[in-house]
């Protein structure tokens, strides 16, 4: 595999989530590309690896797919020649960052497939849990995979399904009865627009019309983004069906459990944007009340609350609003260190935070500073950053953390390393604290995560250990299906 510095880079820094996908269906019969293509401009924090935009016309024939994907950033794979020969009324869209499966051009998506019915376009944002079985199964009856990503495996699924129901949407009930894990699927058919989500709800998907158009897309951000009308989420386990003759949904045949639903709590404490709406519940609201609630059980007498660009920012205003104490500005990000950003040799990673963020001197000096922040992996950038704080004269650093300590790898899409490279793994936070450099240290209390979230039933096995469906014996998350 070619090297990724800029891959290499971010996992030093931060956490991933794994895709964010767009579909457009125009009753009327107007081209979509440019509405998928600004609606993925929009889903970019979702994923930067690579990114992809399949379009087909509903009244042309059934087995004409045009598809352009590549690696790179959406403005940098797509230019304006690329969308003016995407012609078609129906189309679908993803963003990529890997969680399983290697950053190659051949893993991205959507996936395209020509079979015995005709074709399908797929995108998919999760990780199944067995897709290694399910792949295996597949192998031994003839297929032949052209990727490493389990997407695929949904992909001939379907396929396979369709030969025997009688209609597409069929296929992909079917499909979902066997797949285990996190899903939210977008399925272009030549005449019809397909989204499902899985019966856990571990990943967001919504609906949304703008004139005589239907979309789904991962995020209602993308939706305000091509000035279209939120509808209503995709509920765990439904599958929604958009035709010529409008939207259908499979609610009488959905099969998810609601005492059992588990969405990602990491969505509100950090991979949505903060304009985005999840099951009814503002983002942005909730990381405010993640930071209110770190000020009333982790107080501390401080001179200004900071928050970590760019997910530390809502929890800092929440904890400045409820401690009364004020809430300044004490780092600028670099928002043009992208994919291009390099480092030559490795002792140049100590350089790569600073690189992305420099302190406001000025700003910090002599000051008492509680600095805020989503989250905290391995500890290295923490540490970098309360030090940087500390070499501008600030002085003292009270770091405190808007969820709980990481102590287990994720399944469902997440790229949380295994439990021996979480600095939180069989350590005290006094421990951590010490090894951070910081004043204090508090993390958001467990029994806090339930409120931030307006009490929607959660996932927090990252968090807890307990795993809305049980593990993989073996890691997932590597070169796999």
């Amino acid at each position: 595999m070619p090297f990724d510095s800029r891959e290499q880079f971010e996992t030093e820094t931060e956490l991933h989530e794994e895709c964010g996908v767009m579909g457009v269906y125009d009753l009327d019969g107007g081209d979509v590309a440019s509405t998928v293509y600004y609606g993925l401009f929009a889903l970019q924090h979702r994923g930067q690896e690579s990114c992809g935009i399949a379009v087909s016309d509903t009244n042309g024939p059934k087995k004409n797919i045009q598809v352009h994907k590549g690696m790179g950033l959406v403005n940098e794979v797509f230019h304006g020649e690329d969308l003016e020969h995407l012609k078609g009324n129906i189309g679908v869209g993803h963003v990529r960052y890997s969680t399983a499966g290697s950053s190659t051009r051949e893993n991205a998506q959507p996936l395209v497939l020509n079979y015995y019915k005709g074709t399908l376009a797929l995108a998919h944002n999760g990780n199944l849990i067995n897709a290694l079985e399910l792949r295996e199964e597949l192998e031994k009856t003839g297929a032949i995979f052209q990727t490493t990503i389990d997407s695929e495996v949904i992909a001939y699924h379907v396929a396979k399904e369709r030969i025997s129901s009688d209609t597409a949407e069929e296929a992909v009930l079917a499909a979902m009865r066997k797949i285990r894990g996190a899903y939210a699927l977008i399925v272009m058919s030549p005449r019809k627009l397909m989204g499902a989500r899985d019966p856990f709800g571990f990943r967001p998907l919504c609906i949304g019309k703008r004139d005589n158009a239907y979309l789904l897309a991962s995020e209602t951000c993308a939706l305000d983004a091509v000035g279209a009308e939120f509808v209503r989420d995709v509920e765990p386990g439904e599958l929604v069906t958009i035709t010529k003759e409008g939207i259908l949904s499979n609610k009488e045949m959905c099969f998810a459990d609601p005492k059992k639903q588990a969405r990602c709590i990491f969505e509100y404490i950090y991979f949505s944007r903060p304009d985005a709406v999840f099951d009814g519940v503002g983002v942005y609201a909730s990381r405010i009340r993640a930071g209110r609630f770190l000020a009333q059980d982790s107080p501390v007498e401080a001179d200004m609350v900071v928050g970590v660009p760019e997910s530390g920012n809502p929890a800092a205003q929440g904890y400045a609003i409820e401690s009364k104490i004020p809430y300044g500005i004490a780092f600028i990000k670099n928002s043009y260190v992208g994919r291009t950003f390099i480092k030559p040799k490795q002792s140049m990673r100590e350089s790569s935070v600073q690189v992305k963020l420099n302190v406001l001197k000025d700003n910090v000096r002599g000051k008492r500073i509680i600095m805020i922040d989503d989250s905290i992996v391995r500890g290295t950038t923490c540490g970098r950053i309360v030090q940087m704080l500390k070499d501008a004269g600030a002085k003292e650093v009270h770091v405190r953390i808007s969820s709980p300590p990481f102590l287990h790898p994720c399944y469902f899409g997440t790229d949380i390393p295994t439990e021996d490279q979480l600095i939180a793994n069989g350590k005290s936070v006094e421990e951590i604290r010490q090894i951070l450099g910081a004043d204090s240290l508090a993390y958001l209390r467990m029994e806090r995560l339930s409120e931030i979230c307006e009490g929607l039933p959660f996932c927090d096995a990252c968090f807890s250990g307990n795993y809305p469906l049980e593990p993989p014996k073996h890691d997932i998350r590597g070169e796999q299906g």
